[in-house]
């Protein structure tokens, strides 16, 4: 039973991001299975450098951040092809 539990978590954290905002936790699925990003902290973070995060933007943080008023729709659309189309990896 010990081993299943283990599995399960192990598989929940790689398949998700934990993100705390300060206020609230919210969880984000992962666009792949991996341990990067699993837990992050946003608190006092602007909304730029959250969406420089390659892992973080192909989950999707930047509807996340739309949904919660940190950011709006245009400034969203503008940080996810300005980051995708630099070769650059944040």
């Amino acid at each position: 039973m010990l081993i299943i539990l283990c599995a399960a978590t192990s598989y929940f954290l790689l398949s998700y991001h934990i993100i705390f905002f300060g206020d609230a936790l919210q969880i984000l699925r992962k666009s792949r299975l991996t341990s990067e990003y699993t837990f992050v902290s946003v608190m006092g973070e602007s909304p730029e450098n959250i969406m420089r995060i390659d892992t973080l933007r192909k989950a999707g943080i930047g509807d996340l951040l739309v949904s919660r008023g940190q950011l709006k729709e245009d400034q969203k659309e503008y940080y996810e092809k300005y980051f995708d189309s630099d070769p650059v990896f944040y």
